[in-house]
């Protein structure tokens, strides 16, 4: 329950499927609370008077639903009994992607009409695939993990980069859409952070990139953002990914 009036999210302390959320969030100045689970004692606390579970083996792949904890609810509260859930405006709601898109239609990052709101989903939707591989690739066993490494510089370098660089040279704008900041901008920037993790010179070929990520970075928000003691998580570490192995029993 919300005792303050601001958003409250239920998600492991990771960056997994919320890092994009907080990103948003800071980005329009938005205040949230965070109500972490840190351990399996603190899941089945979470879990109490609920019926939980877990689906058959041979259907249930890890991978696929990172951090979807399975929680199977009496009175429904977790829809599609996954995680991030965010409590707000009188909703318990889930999916990554819709509260995403709730958050910039109520903030304004969400283009001023149909066609932009189209073009800012296909741009998205684009980062959305790149950032799905940063998201799984730290799970992944040695030998496969060096090889994904690989393929997600790869397709940065080969594929996204330089089709959002070729947007912002095509129109000359200082913003993907409209010439002005929108989520898919957000979701550039943080894609941007994430690979720079991996290679710091990964950017070096993309001006208007390099650019476009000075100027969100220098919004006072995202600039509060990215420093230490902030609600941005940490890049995963092994005491991270053991922690959320222990967390959800995988």
């Amino acid at each position: 329950m919300m005792a303050t009036g601001k958003p409250l999210f239920h998600y492991d302390e990771a960056r997994g499927r919320m890092e994009s959320v907080r990103w948003l969030l800071a980005a329009a100045g938005v205040e949230y609370e965070e109500k972490f689970i840190h351990t399996n004692e603190d899941l089945e606390k979470l879990r109490s008077g609920w019926f939980t579970g877990m689906p058959e083996r041979k259907q249930f792949s890890f991978k696929k639903s990172l951090y979807c904890c399975f929680l199977f609810s009496k009175d429904g509260i977790l829809m599609f009994q996954q995680v991030p859930m965010v409590e707000l405006d009188g909703m318990k709601l889930v999916q990554t992607r819709a509260i995403l898109n709730y958050f910039s239609s109520k903030y304004n990052l969400y283009g001023k009409d149909m066609k932009e709101r189209a073009l800012i989903d296909m741009y998205s939707e684009g980062l959305a695939d790149l950032n799905e591989m940063f998201i799984l690739y730290p799970f992944d066993p040695p030998g496969v993990k060096e090889t994904n490494i690989a393929l997600m510089k790869e397709k940065a370098t080969n594929r996204y980069f330089p089709a959002f660089e070729k947007v912002l040279k095509s129109h000359g704008q200082d913003y993907l859409v409209g010439n002005k900041l929108s989520k898919a901008d957000i979701h550039l920037v943080e894609m941007i952070y994430n690979m720079e993790e991996l290679d710091a010179n990964i950017i070096s070929n993309f001006p208007l990139l390099q650019a476009l990520k000075v100027r969100i970075s220098d919004m006072p928000t995202i600039k509060k953002f990215l420093q230490p003691g902030s609600q941005r998580q940490p890049p995963v570490d092994e005491k991270s990914i053991q922690k959320t192995r222990k967390i959800f029993k995988f």
